[in-house]
């Protein structure tokens, strides 16, 4: 058969297109791009004849359509800020990559109406990641029960849906007590726990460990209302303003810290001599700052990475088991030690 040519504006051929064509059914050239079932020599020819005259080749939607697969994992973020998000992205895409699988990518910004569009996204993906606060336990529970395989990513196990995220407890034990060792007495935690389960967990762990000596620690009384840099210098100069007694900050994560570096300095205060500021993350800026910043290091590319690989073992219908990954403290100067001194021994890492 001659290839038909297509004239601007006309409309592309369809997957029924070439079934009209070759005078099957849908079913038959399913079978035929798959390679799935018998099909008689002169069927097959007729198919691949009606789609070189038509010059149809199967879109993604219509490869999903015959493959029953999209060829695709998506993953759901709050938003897409600052490096934790970048390295966790980069270590999704690695292993979904291996596996020859697309990516997509959903922020939803605290938007109102997260529960749907999530649900219209898993619609387009073989199976999800979901991120932090980003809808709530039912909601998750829902999508993996009707929708795709779900895991959680750095949010507690949801019931039936797995879980990969970081040590955070026994890390923000360690950091609350060496800042107590400095002698700081008025600590303060900066950040919004209600935002992010990881900083909830942080936030409360830090309170435990430091009432536990006798010391006391208040939510800062002005807010981050994010994570970055921006946020945390507004945040710091609000905290700052009027001379507040605070011998040390404790932020939810380096890019509160180094907004709260910056804004101590417009106030007129030395890091670490007047006041110690930590941060969470150990992101590239935590080592350039000045002074370098102490803060936990977790492993943001693994938890993408290990996240996708407990994605496909679902997809494969392998068993899939929450995973626990380490943290360490990371000393640098920020806190008042020289930054030549080794790191805290990290947490221990396991499954729930």
């Amino acid at each position: 058969m001659a290839k038909r040519s297509r004239t601007a504006g006309a409309k592309r051929p369809s997957v029924y297109d070439v079934a009209r064509l070759a005078g099957v059914s849908i079913a038959t050239v399913s079978r035929v791009l798959r390679d799935s079932a018998p099909v008689a020599t002169h069927t097959r020819r007729a198919v691949l004849a009606a789609a070189d005259e038509l010059g149809w080749r199967p879109s993604r939607l219509a490869r999903a359509f015959v493959a029953q697969s999209h060829g695709a994992v998506g993953i759901v973020f709050p938003d897409l800020g600052g490096p934790y998000y970048s390295r966790v992205i980069a270590g999704f895409e690695a292993t979904a990559c291996e596996r020859q699988a697309a990516v997509l990518i959903l922020a939803t910004h605290g938007r109102a109406n997260a529960e749907e569009l999530v649900g219209e996204f898993a619609d387009r993906v073989d199976g999800l990641v979901v991120t932090g606060s980003t809808i709530d336990d039912a909601s998750v529970a829902a999508l993996a029960r009707l929708r795709c395989p779900v895991v959680m990513l750095a949010r507690a196990a949801v019931a039936g849906v797995p879980a990969v995220r970081a040590a955070n407890g026994p890390s923000a034990t360690r950091l609350a007590r060496h800042v107590i060792e400095h002698g700081a007495e008025r600590i303060v935690f900066l950040g919004d726990p209600e935002l992010s389960p990881d900083v909830d967990e942080r936030w409360q762990r830090i309170a435990r460990a430091l009432r536990a000596v006798g010391r006391d620690i208040t939510r800062s009384p002005v807010r981050a209302h994010g994570f970055d840099a921006v946020h945390g210098y507004k945040a710091g100069l609000d905290l700052f303003a009027g001379g507040a007694a605070v011998d040390a900050v404790m932020c939810a994560n380096d890019e509160i810290a180094g907004g709260v570096v910056r804004a101590a300095v417009a106030s007129g205060r030395r890091v670490p001599d007047d006041v110690i500021v930590t941060g969470w993350d150990d992101s590239p800026l935590a080592a350039q700052m000045h002074p370098p910043l102490t803060t936990v290091h977790q492993p943001m590319h693994e938890l993408g990475a290990r996240a996708a690989a407990l994605l496909f073992d679902l997809l494969d219908g392998a068993p899939a088991s929450s995973v626990v990954l380490p943290t360490a403290v990371v000393i640098r100067g920020s806190c008042g030690c020289p930054t030549h001194l080794p790191s805290v021994t990290p947490s221990t890492k396991g499954k729930q």
